[in-house]
């Protein structure tokens, strides 16, 4: 994601433009990486880019794939770092096992033996080492966006002027979903359209019915075999599948039974943004008087330890009654957050909180319905990530929305996180979408740490979350200035009439 490699990039395209060969119009089609560096690219304006499917791509490198909330994702990073950078290196050698590169967990692919050997053969480790720019080193080192390593991969969205289709995936909850979803929002190309899909993150792709989609596209803006309606506005702006019933995980044939449905813009402009209040008593309540009752206004807290894991996880649930009617939420999700921290007995003095949130959907039997993640892992709705003296938000910003708040995460935006003292936050939540059955609830998960749900995403780097700075107690906090509440789209049946 790299400025080189986005003008190596624009190269490219306005090379294969120029070709006698070439009809001089140029698409761009592809899947995560190769989906999340056609945003750069467009934003350059290439000749002959005539239309991009951005295919389960991040658009934005520190809060989609680096940063979540400002906490770093490193998990996932040295996981893809190392297995799809390290060990098809230029110059690694064809024979040498993944397992011998430092610091690399489990086990990868050895390189193609049809791999061609390099030019001048094979290369040491320590000179493979001297080729490359550590993103694992990289992204632990820097924490701001406006730090040259981040600001060398920003761009404006707004540049990006070609027909494009967004297509995102609902169960991408800690990577791509959030990119496809702003991008196709910031976008400034007139002609755009998002699709919504469930599924494995590598295979939708592929389906059949979804090559198709690709196809008609591709058609439409490259060779003008528009037959589906894309240039003429007969294709709806939005197309989501709606997960409604427990159709179990990482099944694609029932999952091909989510029905789908078109809408003209997004966020969907009927949308209910309803408050759901968190009391001491660990539920969720649309009703500010049943909260109240319930001794939201009433100085007191819940507490749990801070730095969270997988493994020891730290947290608090709040959780809905049982729906009585068929629900449907659809959108984006912010929670505000009343917080504070305290040290443990001889612990020390912590200076920051981390905030990991979860939305989780609970069936009527009592049994939470897990839905298909990015590698094919059970995973909860939805997840919000904040690192509190990161809580400054850009109210002024021209992309900032009362259910999205949107932050900078500049050096300069630091705020002092002090023992004791309550700070209200607002958490960015990411999108989803949930038809609940009659009788369903809805689980709203504060933690410290990662939880079920996060898998190769987790954030656990010592550096970034050191003890020094973060280990204490962490406490939710009521009273009557002190109000916690989840905002929760929910979404109406269409006008019949």
């Amino acid at each position: 994601m790299s400025r080189g490699t986005s003008e190596a990039f624009f190269e490219v395209i306005e090379w294969c433009a120029d070709q006698p060969w070439s009809s001089g119009k140029v698409g761009l089609l592809g899947i995560s990486y190769y989906a999340g560096s056609q945003w750069r690219v467009a934003a350059r304006r290439p000749r002959g880019l005539a239309a991009m499917i951005p295919w389960e791509g991040m658009s934005d490198y520190y809060r989609d794939r680096c940063r979540h909330g400002g906490v770093l994702s490193n998990n996932f990073i040295k996981f893809w770092w190392n297995r799809q950078v390290v060990a098809n290196q230029y110059g690694r050698p064809l024979d040498e096992p993944i397992l011998k590169v430092k610091d690399v967990s489990g086990d990868g692919p050895m390189r193609p033996k049809s791999a061609p050997e390099s030019l001048e053969g094979n290369l040491s480790e320590e000179e493979r080492a001297q080729n490359r720019q550590d993103q694992t080193i990289d992204n632990q080192k820097h924490r701001f966006r406006d730090e040259e390593y981040y600001a060398s991969k920003e761009y404006d969205m707004g540049d990006i002027e070609v027909p494009l289709l967004s297509v995102g995936n609902w169960g991408g909850i800690l990577l791509h979903l959030r990119g496809n979803i702003e991008g196709y929002l910031h976008a400034g190309s007139e002609k755009k359209w998002l699709r919504m899909i469930t599924g494995r993150h590598d295979l939708p792709f592929y389906y059949e019915e979804e090559v198709e989609i690709q196809r008609s596209f591709l058609d439409a803006f490259l060779k003008d075999q528009d037959r589906d309606g894309w240039t003429t506005g007969k294709m709806a702006p939005v197309d989501l599948v709606l997960r409604k019933g427990d159709v179990g995980f990482n099944n694609p044939e029932t999952e091909r039974t989510y029905p789908r449905r078109v809408e003209n813009e997004w966020p969907i402009a009927r949308t209910q943004y309803t408050k759901w209040y968190l009391t001491p008593q660990r539920t969720l309540t649309s009703s500010l008087e049943q909260a109240q009752t319930a001794g939201a206004n009433k100085r007191q807290k819940l507490t749990y330890r801070a730095l969270g894991s997988l493994d020891d996880p730290q947290l608090c649930q709040f959780s809905t009654a049982s729906f009585e009617h068929e629900t449907e939420i659809t959108g984006h999700v912010v929670a505000r957050l009343c917080v504070s921290a305290t040290p443990e007995p001889r612990g020390p003095t912590p200076s920051d909180i981390d905030l990991f949130l979860t939305l989780r959907h609970i069936s009527p039997e009592g049994k939470e319905v897990f839905y298909t993640g990015t590698a094919g892992d059970p995973v909860p709705l939805t997840k919000g990530w904040l690192r509190v003296s990161l809580r400054k938000v850009a109210a002024d910003h021209p992309k900032h929305r009362d259910y999205r708040p949107w932050r900078e995460y500049l050096s300069t935006d630091v705020l002092p996180v002090v023992v004791g003292e309550v700070y209200a936050v607002d958490v960015e939540v990411w999108p989803t979408c949930v038809v609940l059955e009659k009788g369903a609830r809805l689980v709203l998960e504060v933690a410290s740490g990662d939880t079920q749900g996060s898998g190769i995403f987790r954030h656990d780097d010592p550096v970034d979350r050191a003890s020094s700075k973060f280990q204490g107690l962490n406490h939710v906090c009521f009273g009557p200035d002190a109000l916690n509440y989840v905002v929760l789209p929910v979404i109406p049946p269409k006008d019949s009439s």
